[in-house]
C-alpha cells in the first residue's frame, strides 16, 4: 500500500501545512480502492509507515512536550492516577484506540453520523470498558456499515448544501476535536488544587498527537488512526514495563 504513496517527509510536511489549514482534502495517493465504508476501516497505511509515525511523536513527546507536561505536574501538585504496576495494557492498546477515535475523529468525515455517534461514543469513553460499554461500540460500528452502505444518490443530493457548510466550517471543528481529545486525558491525573490556566500544560503531548490522528483519519481513515493510536499508546506500555520488570526499585522512585 505505502509502495505506491509518497515518502514519510513528504507525509510529514503535508501534515504541518494541514494543521495550518485543515480541510477536507481527498484520500492519500496509493489507497486501495473500494466502497467507501470498507476503505475507510482498512489500515490506510503499513505498518512500517504507523511506526514511523509513532516514532515521530514519542521523540516529540519525550524531548519536548513531556518535560513542559511534568513540570507543570510538579509546579501545580498533580499527580498521575496510573499505577505502573497495574498497568491497564488491554485499555490502552485496544479499548483507547477504538472507542477514542470512533468518538473524537470517526466523524470528522462522516459529519451526519457524527450527530449521533459523539454522545453514544461519550458516555462509553467515560465509562470505561465494561462488558456493556464493548457492546455499544460493536453495535455502533455496525449501525455505521449499515447507514453508509444504504445511503443513495438522492439523498446526497439533499444534503450537499449542509456538506458545504460543513466544509467551511472544518478547520474549527478539526482543532476541536483535537482540543477536546487532550482535555479528556486531564482525567489521567489527580490535579487537587492545581490552577485552571496550567492544565493544559499537562496534556500539550495529547493535543498535539491528536492532531497527529486527526490527520491521518482524514487522509488514510479510520482504520489508519486507530492503528497509530494503537502503535502508539503500545510503546509507553512497554517501556515502562520493561522498566518495572527490569529495576523495579527504580520504578518506584
Amino acid at each position: 500500500m505505502d509502495r505506491a504513496a509518497p515518502g514519510f517527509g513528504r507525509e510529514l510536511r503535508e501534515f504541518l501545512r494541514f494543521v495550518g489549514r485543515p480541510a477536507l482534502s481527498p484520500r492519500w495517493p496509493g489507497m486501495r480502492a473500494g466502497d467507501g465504508w470498507s476503505r475507510d476501516w482498512r489500515p490506510g497505511a503499513g505498518w512500517r509507515r504507523l511506526l514511523a509515525w509513532a516514532g515521530c511523536l514519542w521523540a516529540v513527546n519525550l524531548f519536548a512536550l513531556g518535560p513542559v507536561a511534568l513540570a507543570a505536574a510538579g509546579a501545580g501538585g498533580a499527580s498521575p492516577r496510573i499505577d505502573i504496576h497495574a498497568l491497564p495494557v488491554l485499555q490502552a492498546i485496544l479499548w483507547a484506540p477504538i472507542a477514542e477515535e470512533l468518538l473524537f475523529r470517526y466523524g470528522l468525515r462522516r459529519p451526519f453520523q457524527a450527530l449521533w455517534m459523539v454522545p453514544v461514543m461519550a458516555v462509553a469513553v467515560l465509562s470505561g470498558p465494561h462488558g456493556w460499554t464493548a457492546a455499544m461500540v460493536a453495535a455502533a460500528v455496525l449501525l455505521c456499515r449499515r447507514q453508509s452502505r444504504q445511503a443513495r444518490a438522492p439523498a446526497r443530493a439533499r444534503i450537499r448544501p449542509w456538506l458545504r457548510a460543513y466544509r467551511r466550517g472544518f478547520p474549527w471543528v478539526f482543532h476541536l476535536a483535537a482540543l477536546a481529545f487532550a482535555a479528556v486525558h486531564l482525567n489521567n491525573y489527580s490535579l487537587n488544587q492545581m490552577p485552571i490556566w496550567m492544565m493544559p500544560m499537562l496534556v500539550l503531548p495529547q493535543w498535539v498527537t491528536g492532531l497527529a490522528l486527526g490527520w491521518m483519519r482524514v487522509r488514510r481513515g479510520i482504520g489508519a488512526s486507530i492503528g497509530l493510536h494503537a502503535v502508539f499508546n503500545a510503546g509507553p506500555m512497554l517501556l515502562v514495563w520493561t522498566i518495572v520488570q527490569l529495576a523495579p526499585d527504580a520504578a518506584l522512585q
